[in-house]
């Protein structure tokens, strides 16, 4: 396979991996509300991205460290409002 398309879908991937997170976190910023996010499934999508970067980290596979770090903070911040917004105030 050409190295040139191979990297291109790795860059697309990456970054829809990152930006997945963005319309979650701008939602919950908004609304000061994170009720409706899943707490377990953010956990463990957080713990999933960690054990990638120690993954890339330990081969040195730095595409995939630095892709999975990128997502490891946007996942993190949905992960800390839901602890911060985790239920509707009311008013």
């Amino acid at each position: 396979m050409n190295a040139l398309i191979a990297n291109t879908f790795g860059v697309a991937a990456a970054l829809c991996s990152i930006a997945s997170f963005a319309p979650q976190m701008l939602k919950i910023w908004k609304t000061r509300d994170a009720s409706s996010v899943s707490l377990k499934t953010y956990a463990l999508t957080v713990t999933c991205f960690a054990l990638w970067v120690v993954y890339g980290v330990l081969t040195g596979a730095w595409p995939v460290t630095l892709a999975n770090s990128c997502a490891l903070v946007m996942s993190a911040g949905v992960l800390a409002m839901k602890w911060r917004f985790g239920t509707k105030s009311g008013g």
